[in-house]
């Protein structure tokens, strides 16, 4: 008789239904009891009708202003009910939510900080190496393609070496090979040039004389022959030439700092275990 019962689909639909009852008693639960209290302030109004007339560029209807507040009370009901059921547990958006608005907090109160000269200044000299001008060159190259010359390629750069330094009223453009690498630079920092011919042929041009050809310069390119005929030297600049990047590194260092203090404050209020299986050693 019981195993008939257990085969019954009315029975079936019967425990489901109360399954299905008891899970919507448990989302409306402000229906038995005192029901949850929703306060639409006139604050709340008015930022309702900001953010329509931000978008729309006018102020909304009556009939667009009930909506905007039916629509508002839909999602704090929604939201309420949601936390009820622990829906925002372990969701990972929702965890990256709150912790951007942790962050936004600290974040708040570097924006009212207003460093004076003096401590501008103390950075600058604390932190050259974040607001040092490059050296900056202005020089002409002759590049020979090891394409085009192979195994001789460093005899021919001697011989066009020889011809440049003896022969001043050649044009430079006539003995080199045909390239996209710009024959002539104006003066350039050291970065740009880096960008362009590769580092290691920027950072030669710290060692080479002014107004001669030398070379060969080595690059990814081939070999270059190549006159300075400009150059400044690095320096740290000062204040007034940086003053807005060296504020804004200066605010991000505090804000940093605000941050580290805040979460080792936090730390002494919770113990941290960590659950790790042991893993086995690897095998040879």
């Amino acid at each position: 008789m019981v195993k008939r019962l257990l085969k019954e689909p009315l029975l079936h639909f019967l425990a489901l239904a109360v399954a299905v009852f008891a899970a919507y008693g448990a989302f409306n639960r402000f229906e038995a009891g005192k029901p949850d209290e929703i306060v639409i302030t006139e604050s709340r109004i008015d930022r309702l009708a900001a953010q329509f007339a931000a978008i729309w560029q006018r102020p909304p209807t009556p009939a667009e202003l009930k909506n905007l507040i039916d629509d508002y009370v839909k999602e704090e009901i929604f939201v309420r009910e949601a936390l009820a059921l622990d829906l925002d547990k372990d969701d990972a958006i929702i965890r990256r939510r709150l912790r951007l608005k942790m962050e936004f907090l600290n974040n708040a109160d570097t924006a009212t900080l207003n460093p004076a000269d003096a401590e501008l200044e103390n950075y600058l000299k604390s932190n050259p190496e974040k607001f040092e001008i490059d050296p900056a060159y202005a020089f002409e190259q002759v590049l020979l393609s090891p394409d085009r010359h192979g195994e001789k390629i460093e005899q021919d750069a001697a011989s066009v070496l020889q011809i440049l330094r003896t022969k001043s009223s050649i044009d430079p453009g006539e003995l080199g090979d045909a390239t996209l690498l710009p024959r002539k630079l104006e003066l350039t920092g050291k970065a740009s040039i880096s960008q362009t011919f590769g580092p290691a042929f920027a950072d030669v041009l710290d060692k080479i004389a002014t107004g001669e050809w030398t070379g060969p310069v080595e690059s990814d390119f081939g070999l270059h022959l190549v006159r300075i005929a400009e150059r400044q030297a690095g320096r740290t600049p000062a204040l007034d030439e940086v003053r807005n990047a060296v504020e804004r590194e200066w605010t991000n260092d505090k804000r940093k700092a605000i941050e580290e203090q805040r979460l080792a404050a936090l730390l002494t209020r919770y113990r941290i275990t960590t659950e790790q299986k042991p893993r086995l050693a690897n095998g040879p």
